[in-house]
């Protein structure tokens, strides 16, 4: 680990994100996107990729204010302008208390779910069943089939390195757990979403693999029509509205995934840096034995080292813990998303085609067919529905990202100060222990030098 000020990722696109456009977002007329071109009304709308989203402050405490009193009050100025909370909750899940099985075939975690709730749909006000790894991926392939104009919340992924990862250990099966309970709470808020049959099944049915066989529910005749969508059609472009928002995906997965190949190496190289300082502190603690009057020193720079060490340890754990799994979880939103706008392009290719078909009779006035119009329907359907979770996975990752970038800060600053403590502790030992002739040792600062 190198010192010296960060540098700034490389671009990894033609673009910048700043200067990227917000798919949902107007541009002003020095802007515009192909020069005379007008924007559509829903590009007319405050941008906030680059203006507001992407920009991080990189500045101190303004002036004419005073500093926080502790690391630990950045986090009580944070101030979430942004929650998306503002409707009356009726429905909440959470997940908890995993438990292993071992079965002659296989061994496998299961998670408990629970579920509160004043719907009606629901025939009780609280459930609580028990579901595995694969039910939740069985749930959002459902969710897919049934909602295909809709994003569907990523689930963690499912494969891990044996060797490198144990998939039953302590702190894996933690982290899972809190992705499981990040992928049902993304469900629960979503106003379509949580009203889906396959969701209310997984929330309550006992015997979840009775229902799998029967195949009771049946695709939605939306997700009939795009499943039967071919490659066939061939689109003729995007609507700049969700060009925009392809390119925005693009680059954004580019960064994060930049991001998170480094922050790998980072976590690494601490690791490894504490192998080394825990070898390095008992030095000085054997080295004492020898010596007389720098026993108690020596006592204390190792004492301060296997400081450091911990504090150190906790601070990798945190990384690893809450920051990564943020960062994966959001470039697997983001294949998500371009799934979605790879659906509500075949149709919109298919509608063209139509149409085209239509222009091509013989006749002064053709009738636009039934299906042409069922096939607009269902493109106005898919725009409508995606500028909508796009709107909402905006405002997600807003308050995702904050909440994150601000426990980074805190957690940094925490590890700062204890290590400064550590190191401030021995001073004292060296100033005040006197020399054989009576005259103190005289403490002179490295820097000094």
């Amino acid at each position: 680990m190198s010192g010296g000020p960060p540098k700034g990722l490389p671009s990894t696109g033609p673009h910048s994100l700043l200067d990227m456009p917000h798919p949902l977002a107007g541009s002003s007329s020095e802007e515009a996107v192909g020069g005379d071109s007008t924007p559509s009304p829903d590009l007319l709308m405050a941008r906030s990729f680059g203006d507001k989203d992407l920009i991080l402050p990189n500045g101190g405490t303004p002036a004419g204010t005073s500093s926080p009193a502790s690391s630990s009050s950045l986090l009580n100025r944070l101030q979430l302008d942004d929650d998306i909370d503002g409707e009356t909750r009726d429905l909440f899940v959470t997940v908890d208390d995993p438990k292993k099985h071992v079965c002659t075939m296989e061994t496998y975690i299961t998670y408990r779910i629970t579920t509160k709730s004043t719907r009606v749909e629901f025939d009780l006000p609280e459930y609580s069943v028990r579901r595995r790894y694969q039910d939740f991926d069985w749930l959002r392939n459902k969710l897919e089939e049934s909602q295909p104009t809709h994003l569907i919340p990523p689930l963690p992924e499912k494969f891990v390195v044996k060797g490198v990862v144990d998939r039953f250990s302590e702190e894996f099966v933690e982290t899972r757990r809190k992705a499981l309970d990040k992928f049902l709470k993304r469900i629960t808020d979503h106003p379509v979403l949580s009203f889906n049959e396959h969701f209310n099944v997984f929330l309550t049915a006992k015997d979840l693999n009775a229902y799998k066989r029967q195949g009771m529910a049946l695709l939605s005749r939306v997700g009939e029509s795009v499943k039967h969508v071919t490659g066939g059609y061939k689109l003729r472009s995007r609507p700049l509205e969700f060009a925009a928002i392809g390119d925005y995906l693009d680059t954004f997965a580019l960064k994060l995934g930049t991001i998170d190949r480094i922050a790998q190496r980072i976590i690494k190289e601490e690791i490894e840096y504490l192998v080394e300082l825990r070898e390095y502190g008992p030095v000085y603690s054997t080295w004492s034995a020898l010596e007389g009057e720098l026993a108690e020193p020596l006592e204390g720079v190792s004492a301060c080292i296997g400081n450091c060490s911990t504090a150190l340890e906790e601070l990798t754990d945190d990384m690893t813990e809450d920051f990564l799994p943020v960062l994966r979880e959001y470039i697997l939103y983001s294949d998500s998303m371009k799934s979605v706008l790879k659906k509500r392009d075949q149709v919109q290719a298919e509608y063209e085609a139509k149409l085209e078909a239509v222009a091509l009779r013989k006749e002064d006035r053709p009738k636009v067919p039934a299906d042409v119009e069922k096939c607009q329907d269902r493109m106005e359907c898919f725009n409508a529905d995606l500028k909508a979770d796009m709107e909402r996975w905006q405002s997600n990752k807003r308050q995702d990202f904050r909440q994150l970038l601000m426990g980074m800060a805190d957690k940094n600053i925490q590890y700062y100060e204890k290590c400064l403590m550590a190191w401030e502790s021995i001073i004292p030992l060296l100033q005040e222990k006197p020399e054989a002739n009576g005259s103190p040792l005289v403490f002179i600062p490295w820097w000094s030098l």
